[in-house]
């Protein structure tokens, strides 16, 4: 649906969710009705609604006496959600291997050299967006309608920590690298190293993960 004919409310849950992954609005930060209400323009009854939708998507939590507050997650529960989001990758990048046209490869390379343009460039917010069409690229070629919904619908809800994630020391670099063997995986018919290769990409662990949490408790804040 096009955002400028979305209903109000979609819309109003659409531009707090961007605020929300681009740390805008990080984890702990408290939600005023009021105040939001304000800065869009709009009534209190149809951010209501936009507050509910992103409730029912995991972005933000009603706080007993607090009103809503964009919502933490647990270390525990992050690492489940990468571990999930692991494997939808790697089927898509096992089917993809086998059913992939030229017309997807063809997309996946111009998303690739995207990404390479940004990572040039150094701008890190750039090289998110490239790499976001990378992914749902990959999605694409897998050519499974539903994998591609609950891959698209996780990447979705990850959003904020996989734009930190591109913030650690030298990621954009490792992470275009991977990106790059994963194409000659694909273009190579290797269903199995493209889905090795693809869960290796998304899984967080030792360091990484460490770093990642250390990000996370910086954007929380004080006092809450």
């Amino acid at each position: 649906m096009n955002s400028c004919t979305a209903p109000l409310p979609d819309r109003l849950r659409e531009q707090i969710e961007e605020a929300i992954a681009t740390g805008r609005l990080p984890p702990g930060t408290r939600l005023d009705e009021v105040g939001l209400a304000a800065q869009h323009g709009v009534s209190r009854t149809p951010l209501r609604e936009a507050l509910i939708q992103l409730a029912a998507a995991g972005y933000i939590e009603r706080r007993s006496g607090k009103g809503w507050e964009v919502a933490r997650v647990s270390a525990p529960r992050l690492c489940e959600m990468f571990e999930v989001m692991a494997e939808l990758e790697g089927m898509a990048g096992r089917l993809a291997a086998r059913r992939a046209d030229e017309a997807d490869h063809q997309s996946l390379l111009a998303a690739h050299q995207a990404c390479q343009a940004a990572r040039d460039a150094g701008v890190i917010e750039d090289f998110y967006r490239r790499n976001e069409a990378f992914h749902h690229a990959l999605y694409a070629a897998a050519h499974n309608g539903f994998l591609a919904e609950q891959a698209a619908g996780l990447h979705r809800r990850l959003r904020p920590f996989r734009r930190l994630q591109i913030k650690m020391r030298n990621r954009m670099q490792t992470s275009h690298g991977e990106h790059g063997r994963i194409l000659e995986a694909l273009r190579d018919g290797d269903g199995a190293a493209a889905e090795a290769l693809l869960r290796a990409h998304i899984t967080i662990q030792g360091d990484r993960f460490t770093d990642l949490m250390a990000l996370m408790d910086r954007l929380i804040p004080p006092g809450q």
